[in-house]
């Protein structure tokens, strides 16, 4: 195999994304992977080896316009230009992503920050210690199942000994028909597990709070320590930031994991069927409601109500429910008053630039 393609293919390129990036092509431009991103400069991966990027002044602007959603993400396939053998290029367009992890943007802003683009499976860490949490656990699985990656659970720190059986049961429970896995950075239990999904030509992101372990499941996967990790602290079991950006990071066994930085907030972004993927159990009991369109909430006949009433549905997992589905609810409100603001504005923007025609002779607009 030619080694340039060799090389893409180590980093999960296929005929698919040759289909794609045919017109690139033509037009001289290269393919390569986004390995680093911070702020506007990049890492990329490519049949080149590595090289350091910045953004195209056009893509730039067309991104802003997006809240810079169109801007390159870790994980993104890129067509990228580059002059002989120089080892620094400039992002020309970023190909369609098949899936992506995402949220919204904290703070007041109304706005979607992708997290990975382009991975097979997303891996939701939490630690079996006492920052487990199943409410956040479903937040994560929600977003992972919109985003189109297969999702896997992976409860770390199973050394602790305390609790971890119990612990462990909840997540089965809540995960559903979601793979879970109980593992060990520091032992190496559940590694072999691990290796199972991190497939030559695929790549997994690791995402969850800070402390959980991803840098250290990294290292153990890696065979060395090439992630910088910190204790927890003992009084609380809360974690400290060790991973600051997101990274791409080729295994020498294959494969491809991004570590992301832990995450004190995951605010929900748009979930058309991530919230019925997580809650199966509660859209197999929504068959039974009197009506089609039910909240679950006041509604009467509830065939969900009911199975929280006679036991057979956890209240803590009903509510976590209805809780996400109001947030979304905010959500899309906000995406659509945020929507009407921007067209009005354009609107308003527009009919000032026309009124600033300068007219001709007749007295009318020039055009």
């Amino acid at each position: 195999m030619d080694p340039v393609a060799s090389e893409l293919a180590v980093l999960g390129w296929g005929p698919a994304w040759e289909n794609e990036f045919g017109a690139f092509r033509s037009a001289g431009l290269e393919p390569a992977r986004v390995a680093v991103e911070d702020k506007h400069a990049y890492v990329l991966l490519g049949g080149a080896g590595e090289v350091t990027a910045t953004v195209a002044g056009r893509l730039l602007h067309e991104a802003q316009a997006e809240a810079s959603v169109g801007l390159p993400k870790v994980g993104d396939w890129v067509a990228a230009a580059r002059s002989g053998g120089s080892r620094e290029a400039v992002i020309e367009a970023v190909l369609p992503r098949r899936t992506r992890l995402a949220r919204k943007l904290a703070g007041r802003e109304v706005a979607e920050q992708v997290l990975a683009a382009n991975l097979d499976t997303a891996m939701v860490v939490q630690s079996l210690d006492a920052t487990f949490n199943l409410r956040r656990l479903e937040r994560f699985l929600v977003m992972a199942h919109e985003g189109g990656a297969r999702p896997v659970v992976v409860l770390n720190k199973a050394d602790l000994g305390e609790q971890v059986a119990e612990r462990a049961r909840a997540a089965v429970r809540s995960a559903g028909a979601v793979p879970v896995i109980v593992a060990s950075a520091r032992t190496g239990q559940g590694l072999e597990e691990l290796r199972a999904w991190v497939r030559p030509g695929e790549t997994v992101a690791l995402v969850g709070t800070s402390g959980v372990g991803k840098s250290s499941l990294i290292n153990r996967l890696y065979g060395e320590d090439i992630q910088a990790t910190l204790e927890v602290r003992a009084r609380d079991a809360k974690g400290r930031h060790t991973t600051t950006w997101r990274e791409l990071i080729v295994l020498p066994s294959g494969g491809l994991v991004i570590d992301t930085p832990g995450m004190r907030e995951f605010h929900m972004w748009v979930a058309d069927e991530g919230l019925e993927e997580t809650f199966p159990d509660i859209a197999e009991l929504a068959a039974g409601c009197r009506f089609r369109d039910c909240r679950h909430a006041s509604e009467a006949p509830c065939a969900v109500k009911d199975a929280v009433a006679s036991g057979k549905l956890d209240r803590g997992r009903y509510e976590s429910y209805l809780k996400l589905q109001r947030e979304l609810a905010y959500l899309s409100e906000e995406r659509r008053q945020h929507t009407y603001q921007v067209r009005k504005r354009r609107a308003k923007t527009g009919v000032r630039a026309f009124l600033r025609r300068p007219k001709d002779r007749s007295g009318g607009r020039t055009y």
